[in-house]
């Protein structure tokens, strides 16, 4: 049996901001409630921002151009890299 996670995945937390979100426009939502809602979405906006970062670090790498500059260049096929080496 798989363990579930305990944290909430990506998509959990983007649908959990945006019915927050929805709370916060909505006129009716009474201003503790707003607060608190904001003060979460906040949190979770965060989380979100941090996962986003660090999934581009991962499909992004350095490399040297030829003047031995480093330069940014998008993440490629693993295959592709090795077939270079050779």
């Amino acid at each position: 049996m798989v363990k579930k996670e305990k944290t909430a995945g990506f998509e959990e937390k983007l649908g959990k901001l945006e019915e927050i979100v929805g709370k916060l426009e909505d006129e009716s939502t009474p201003i503790e409630e707003s607060l608190s809602l904001f003060e979460e979405g906040v949190v979770i906006s965060k989380e979100l921002s941090e996962k986003l970062e660090e999934i581009r670090r991962k499909i992004e790498v350095l490399k040297k151009d030829a003047e031995g500059k480093l330069k940014l260049s998008k993440f490629e096929d693993e295959e592709e890299n090795q077939d270079r080496l050779k």
